[in-house]
């Protein structure tokens, strides 16, 4: 290695090879699914695209039992003529050269999702190979690509009927770019299409998947579009009103015209759930559409409660409003602008205004012409805000008695050495017994030890009950170990703070039974519902301790897996395939002496631990109400679903 810098340091990564080279740039991580799955959508979008022109009424995905995914539209193709600058078929310009395509200038297309122009080439230049086959004036096209390389140029390959129109990619996933998740995923991508439909009402997609032994085959066509859509979300709530609230409006502004649709419903649930989608894509971090519809939502509610006198107080806050509310907005803007290429989040801000004076505009007369219904919306906000009253003074009363802040650490937190957050790390331990092994174990220069005796309150069950919270000693013991405040409004007073922290790790250590699991869940809905920022900056992570010990002589290996047991069997029995191994299941933390912890779970050098990250936050939500919630029959409803999917059955 030399430490020379000069000009033929300098490195011009030309075309596709910088997608190849930074794939994260331009699809998401393509690591975690992310990016494998955003592929599928970067060539069904503009499949989609042709529909929103008016031009294909259908779309046909398959995924093939040799790993590759098809996209097959009915629109008009796409362009084969040969190129002026380039020289070569517009087409082979698209699939190649980043920042090309037909919807920079609203002539081809009104509203568009990609308007990157680096979105399909992109698959291209990360797919071990894409196949492109055009149907256009009568003339059946091909080309082939190889890691984003044409293999040959477009050629003519048959005819077809004038009427048979449209465009069909097919590409296999390279992976050597794409590592853990190399499958797609048939519930993600169902999840996703059922979601494009439903903002494209009259546009019919189908699934075929042929990697099963039997294929599987889906159909997703809605008429009723949004309306339909928020009532699919509410369909196992308790809704206080049956009709979905539906508004639609739109706006000239200098780039064209932007046109806003908004459907609404109120239901007993405690949550909300709002989903933003631009061009037909969703945006899942929100964005200036999100925020003018919170805006209106909470302005139009307290103008009509005071206009007829039914708020006694102070003005009700948007938490208080959108408590329960599941709602879709949807914009379709000439010239959006997103915050990166995987358009999760919408930066135009005109669009904040736009869909602020529209929705606020079109409630306050839906409120005027449907009291009946106002009024149960303001009620439920009203309770809302007289619940989060109560949990404000449940908690100011408990940290006035100093059991949430101040008066020493708990008496049970076996702290560390170090006072330097950056290195230290806090295990959330089941059980003293398991605690006491964990003590004698670790190492006290950074790990503290915070044994918590059997399971903690269910949270997500004690909504209205903010008091039961606070006074339940194991929630206590926590919130006064890490020393961070407590609550996710950021707004109130001793909010949870990621910045106070004591530790950077919260480590959560539990037995590998199903009552270890259950504990888990509970620490982490407690931490989902109190003190989120904690998982979203990082610092929540899952402990993973072996489940076998195998013995041969003097020589022990432990198993994580019902796998990894069965070779390391073999490994140790060699040429004796009766050799004596001692198997033993763990079944708890405690049955591990402190070196045995220490080894196999604790030391940084070795363990593995699981980090726990939030993909989509309205999702995780929703699985938090559904697992842990009161509404039994969804939670059966989910159980039955996936009860195929179980892999480590307790009982």
């Amino acid at each position: 290695m030399t430490d020379d810098y000069d000009a033929g340091s300098i490195q011009v990564l030309e075309g596709l090879e910088a997608v190849r080279k930074r794939p994260g740039m331009y699809l998401g991580d393509p690591h975690d699914g992310s990016a494998l799955h955003h592929c599928i959508w970067e060539v069904v979008d503009n499949s989609v695209d042709e529909h929103l022109a008016g031009h294909t009424k259908q779309i046909d995905i398959v995924l093939n039992d040799d790993h590759s995914l098809s996209v097959r539209d009915y629109g008009r193709g796409i362009p084969v003529g040969i190129h002026e600058e380039f020289g070569i078929s517009a087409a082979e310009v698209i699939m190649t050269k980043l920042h090309a395509g037909g919807k920079f200038d609203n002539s081809s297309y009104k509203v568009s999702g990609g308007l990157h122009g680096v979105g399909v080439s992109a698959v291209n230049a990360v797919s071990e190979w894409m196949e492109m086959t055009i149907h256009r004036d009568g003339i059946v096209y091909f080309q082939r690509y190889e890691t984003g390389i044409p293999v040959e140029d477009l050629k003519e390959i048959g005819t077809c009927d004038e009427n048979d129109t449209g465009t069909h990619i097919s590409f296999k996933p390279d992976l050597t770019i794409f590592t853990n998740v190399t499958e797609f995923n048939l519930e993600e991508i169902e999840t996703r299409v059922s979601e494009t439909a439903f903002l494209n009402a009259g546009l019919k997609i189908t699934i075929l998947d042929n990697r099963g032994e039997e294929p599987h085959q889906a159909e997703h066509l809605y008429e009723g579009g949004l309306a339909e859509y928020v009532g699919q979300l509410n369909e196992r709530r308790e809704v206080l009103h049956a009709d979905v609230i539906t508004i639609a409006g739109d706006k000239d502004i200098e780039k064209g015209l932007v046109e806003v649709e908004v459907a609404l419903q109120w239901s007993d649930a405690f949550s909300e759930s709002i989903r933003c989608y631009t061009n037909i894509i969703r945006n899942k971090d929100g964005g200036t559409h999100m925020s003018g519809l919170r805006t209106a939502l909470t302005s139009s509610v307290n103008a009509y409660a005071k206009k007829k006198n039914l708020l006694k107080g102070d003005s009700l806050s948007g938490d208080d409003v959108r408590e329960g509310l599941a709602a879709v907005v949807s914009v379709k803007h000439p010239d959006p602008s997103f915050s990166s290429q995987t358009k999760d989040k919408l930066v135009s801000s005109e669009v904040t205004g736009i869909v602020q004076t529209i929705v606020y505009d079109k409630l306050g007369e839906f409120f005027e012409e449907n009291p009946a219904v106002a009024k149960q919306i303001v009620e439920k906000a009203l309770l809302a805000s007289k619940a989060r009253e109560a949990a404000r003074k449940a908690r100011d009363l408990t940290r006035r008695k100093g059991v949430l802040e101040g008066g020493g650490l708990p008496g049970k937190l076996a702290d560390c050495q170090s006072r330097d957050p950056s290195e230290c790390e806090v295990y959330l331990v089941e059980g003293d017994s398991a605690g006491g092994s964990a003590k004698t174990g670790r190492d006290r220069r950074i790990q503290a030890i915070l044994p918590l005796r059997g399971k903690i309150l269910n949270v997500e069950r004690q909504k209205h009950n903010a008091a039961k919270v606070f006074q339940n000693q194991e929630i206590q013991t926590m919130i006064r170990a890490l020393g961070a405040g407590v609550g996710n409004n950021s707004e109130d007073e001793g909010s949870f703070d990621p910045e106070k922290l004591r530790y950077s790790k919260i480590i959560i250590m539990t037995d590998a039974d199903v009552d270890g699991a259950h504990i888990r869940t509970l620490m982490l809905t407690f931490i989902w519902r109190f003190m989120r920022p904690a998982i979203d900056k990082g610092h929540v992570y899952i402990a993973q301790p072996p489940l076998f010990q195998l013995t041969k002589g003097r020589v022990s290996k432990y198993a994580f897996t019902d796998e990894e047991r069965d070779t390391i069997l073999e490994e140790l029995r060699g040429d004796n395939p009766n050799a004596k191994i001692g198997v033993q299941r763990y079944k708890g933390l405690g049955e591990m002496n402190p070196e045995q912890l220490w080894e196999t779970t604790m030391n940084p050098e070795t363990r593995t631990m699981l980090k726990v990250t939030v993909k989509d936050a309205e999702e995780s939500d929703r699985m938090f109400e559904i697992l842990m919630g009161e509404d039994v029959p969804d939670r059966r409803a989910f159980i039955e679903r996936h009860a195929k999917e179980v892999t480590n059955l307790d009982i």
